[in-house]
């Protein structure tokens, strides 16, 4: 296999957790070493047949246990969630260079390095769970990172609004709260592992502000309005929520009036 979208395809349609991330790997090395074709071959397939793993159990977020850190149990239900994030970030990176065609090359080198990192981050925090006696997929997880991903598939602009603009992004602001409170745990590799992902979100949050403000200029619409429209319509909670890191947004491709416009009560 050396067709950029054959790999996306097996990843999103084959449900083996352990191939996924080796063929993630591949494709990656193969791009490294300039062998992966991008040339475009077949339609994509519906997003509705998208195949998951039997676990974890996904649950609707309302129905998902809380438990506090600081506990084993605690620890472990984090770092699961987490898991199970950097999982599904996974396929929302190979599911954006799949789903989406005829963008430049660049767009799909920059969502497969999104897929090749997610898969790292993924890696990481599955080692860092095991250490505390529990796989991934010992737990329930929530389903609706997915589901953002199933109301977008007919837009760039949308997907690449609310996926890295709106969901990663939420990363940026709550990730150092994060790295902070676990360090009070002396949890030195967890801070390790979180730190990692917060320096790639960056990135990935930045590749979707490139290629929203292309898409817009492609379009000639107006990315601020473009921007709040398909935020309005997909995320279903209105606006997200502050306090939002701002110093990190700016530098990653938000613009002031987009930072206003989120402040706003």
């Amino acid at each position: 296999m050396k067709n950029i979208f054959d790999f996306a395809e097996a990843c999103l349609y084959k449900v083996d957790i352990d191939e996924k991330l080796e063929l993630t790997k591949q494709a990656w090395q193969l791009y490294q070493q300039d062998k992966l074709s991008f040339t475009e071959t077949h339609s994509p397939e519906n997003i509705a047949r998208v195949n998951f793993p039997e676990k974890p159990e996904l649950l609707a977020p309302r129905f998902m246990p809380r438990r506090k850190l600081g506990s084993k149990e605690g620890m472990q239900a984090f770092y699961h969630s987490l898991a199970h994030i950097e999982f599904v970030a996974i396929y929302l990176a190979w599911d954006m260079l799949y789903r989406f065609r005829g963008l430049p090359e660049q767009f799909y080198i920059d969502w497969l390095q999104v897929a090749y990192e997610e898969a790292l981050h993924f890696e990481m925090i599955r080692e860092h769970l095991r250490s505390l006696d529990l796989d991934y997929g010992d737990l329930p997880a929530h389903q609706g990172l997915w589901e953002h991903a199933q109301d977008t598939d007919y837009n760039v602009l949308a997907r690449l609004t609310i996926i890295p603009r709106t969901m990663e992004a939420r990363g940026l602001d709550v990730t150092p709260g994060m790295i902070e409170k676990i360090g009070k745990f002396n949890d030195q590799e967890g801070v390790k592992i979180l730190t990692r992902i917060y320096e790639d979100e960056k990135t990935h949050v930045q590749f979707g502000s490139h290629w929203f403000n292309h898409q817009c200029q492609e379009q000639q619409l107006d990315a601020d309005e473009t921007f709040k429209h398909y935020l309005l319509k997909h995320f279903n909670q209105g606006k997200p929520k502050g306090p939002f890191n701002t110093e990190v947004r700016l530098q990653v491709g938000f613009t002031k009036n987009e930072m206003a416009w989120l402040e706003e009560q």
